[in-house]
């Protein structure tokens, strides 16, 4: 038999079954390198008080992070395409693990930037879920590759929801700087996990023989395609608006007076929904368009932060916040990244995923750089909600054009 007969005969008869240590494994990863970052807005508060330094000062360490995490990604992703999951994996948890523990040895705001935005920004790029959904891809058939997808993302919204927890409870018992020392430790977990994951683009159930694409060839086609323009342009928001609600939620919460137990409360929420919308996002991408999906996603978290800013604030409207956005809070990274996969193949999925990612990144970058600078120039976190609420209708706007199909490859044919 030959190797494409003989993948063709094996993806027929593994029609149903999914890979399932690749799928756990995968989401143990996910979980892990996504809780501790998801957690870092509970300490800023104690490190600051701590230190003495301003909410900038903390702002811009977050922003750094999200920024290495968005530049490291596509060249960690393209890595990981070729050298290997397991090999990226094992570093990012070397790297996440001496960046926590960097933070929290702090003295001075450049240890900071270093260590808790520089470090777990590489780590959780080498670690995250572009890196581990291009390892689900090679390993299960298209039409499957949504509801894994959903899954892996779903994994890291877990991470979200008991990390929330378990780093208030550790800054309680033991202080905001050793917490991050136990979190740093338990980073270390990443490389055993990762053991399953084994391979690179060429392996795995579903490799595709066809494309011999460099790097080079794979990113000039992509940037010349417009729906991946489009895409990538979009996801900008994405990033936006989820980074500054991760560190800027629990001070905006004690703003506008409300007791500080809502913004765990609220962020545990985020994740537990979350799980519900990675999940779901999965299911849905499957089965219907994954463009107009998106349309309805970035409209409904306009509509979500809208309400919330103009109707009267409370512990109750924030718990209904924090559920709605929770629904739709990565639920855009499954259709997302599923029409990357649909428009290139799996070849570059990393380097692509990477890329697109990137752009979220910047977004990140940006809502919680401004989070915290219009916030020590205005007092307010108001323009940075509403700049939010504007940036979601362009969003939606955007994915309205996009075209859920493979780009022409007419030499290929």
């Amino acid at each position: 038999m030959s190797a494409a007969t003989q993948s063709a005969a094996h993806s027929v008869h593994h029609h149903h079954h999914l890979p399932w240590l690749i799928i756990a494994a995968g989401s143990m990863i996910a979980m892990l390198t996504f809780g501790p970052r998801s957690a870092m807005g509970f300490f800023q508060l104690p490190m600051l008080a701590d230190r003495g330094w301003d909410r900038t000062t903390f702002g811009l360490a977050m922003a750094i992070q999200n920024l290495c995490w968005g530049l490291g990604q596509p060249f960690f992703g393209a890595l990981a395409d070729k050298f290997g999951t397991w090999r990226m994996l094992a570093l990012s948890g070397l790297l996440y693990s001496s960046g926590l523990v960097i933070m929290a040895f702090a003295d001075a705001p450049i240890w900071l930037h270093v260590g808790g935005g520089v470090l777990v920004g590489l780590g959780v790029a080498s670690g995250s879920f572009g890196i581990v959904l291009s390892a689900f891809a090679r390993n299960v058939a298209p039409h499957q590759r949504a509801l894994v997808f959903g899954i892996g993302t779903a994994a890291g919204s877990a991470g979200m929801f008991l990390f929330a927890p378990l780093s208030q409870g550790l800054i309680s018992a033991y202080g905001w700087s050793d917490s991050l020392v136990y979190l740093g430790f338990l980073m270390l977990l990443v490389p055993l996990f990762a053991i399953p994951l084994r391979g690179n683009a060429t392996s795995g159930r579903h490799s595709e023989t066809l494309s011999k694409q460099t790097v080079g060839e794979a990113l000039k086609e992509a940037l010349g395609h417009r729906s991946y323009l489009l895409l990538v342009s979009g996801f900008f928001v994405c990033g936006y608006q989820v980074a500054f609600i991760t560190a800027h939620f629990p001070a905006y919460l004690g703003d506008i007076g409300i007791d500080a137990r809502y913004a765990v409360i609220a962020l545990a929420l985020i994740g537990f929904f979350n799980i519900i919308g990675s999940l779901s996002a999965g299911f849905i991408s499957q089965r219907y368009s994954k463009p107009y999906f998106l349309v309805w996603i970035y409209l409904g978290r306009s509509v979500a932060v809208a309400a919330f800013l103009l109707l009267p604030q409370s512990p109750t409207s924030v718990v209904i916040f924090s559920v709605v956005m929770g629904l739709l809070w990565l639920s855009t990274v499954p259709p997302t990244n599923a029409l990357v996969a649909v428009m290139f193949g799996t070849r570059h999925l990393g380097l692509l995923g990477g890329v697109v990612f990137l752009s979220h990144q910047i977004g990140s970058f940006l809502g919680v750089w401004m989070g915290g600078y219009l916030y020590d120039r205005l007092g307010s976190y108001d323009p940075v909600w509403w700049l939010g609420v504007a940036l979601g209708v362009f969003a939606a706007i955007v994915h309205w054009p996009i075209e859920e199909r493979g780009v022409a490859r007419p030499a290929m044919a």
